[in-house]
């Protein structure tokens, strides 16, 4: 089954984005705190993947951390420049950024869209700097809010990939970084660590 929305599911987000922001309240910062903290390093460079309106990034605001949102539906990247936000736009399965050229990512609530998520953490790990991390927010697709979460996406038309927390902790590890699970629940986060230079 493929999306109707065709990749990404980017034409459904670009009608959306005006819209997005009213249903959308910014993340929350606590788990973003508690990911950084297992990071080897200074976070300072930040990529929003996925990052739409810029959501992530107005909540990171809040801790002094200004990303820059990478996202392919140009819909959704006017509505984040028009708040601030640096923009880059990009598929996050070929990023346009340099190898080690970031201290963080963040996935929030994006990477069950990505046609690809494999390629998406893949690059995630290729990008940040030995000893930064990847933080993904997803959504657990069990339990009565999962199941009907799962159940709505595809009635919209979305081809998306959910995962428990242990598996998105094995995927983010089998990308290459040091996994584990910060927050736990129907909204629960994984960080990875790619492992400190020797």
């Amino acid at each position: 089954m493929s999306s109707r929305f065709g990749p990404g599911d980017v034409r459904f987000f670009d009608r959306l984005a005006r819209l997005y922001d009213v249903a959308m309240p910014p993340a929350r910062v606590g788990p973003f705190r508690d990911a950084f903290a297992f990071a080897d390093r200074p976070i300072d460079r930040v990529l929003d993947l996925a990052g739409g309106t810029g959501r992530a990034s107005r909540g990171l605001r809040k801790i002094g951390i200004d990303p820059v949102v990478v996202d392919a539906s140009a819909g959704m990247l006017e509505r984040a420049r028009e708040s601030g936000h640096e923009v880059i736009r990009g598929d996050a399965g070929r990023l346009p950024v340099g190898d080690d050229g970031v201290d963080a990512d963040v996935v929030v609530d994006a990477l069950h869209h990505l046609p690809d998520p494999a390629a998406g953490l893949s690059e995630a790990a290729r990008v940040v700097r030995p000893g930064g991390v990847v933080v993904v927010q997803e959504f657990h697709p069990r339990g009565l809010r999962g199941r009907s979460l799962v159940a709505a996406e595809r009635l919209v038309g979305f081809d998306s990939t959910f995962w428990t927390p242990a598996e998105l902790c094995e995927s983010v590890a089998a990308a290459g970084f040091d996994a584990r699970i910060v927050r736990d629940g129907f909204e629960y986060v994984v960080v990875g660590r790619i492992p400190p230079e020797a």
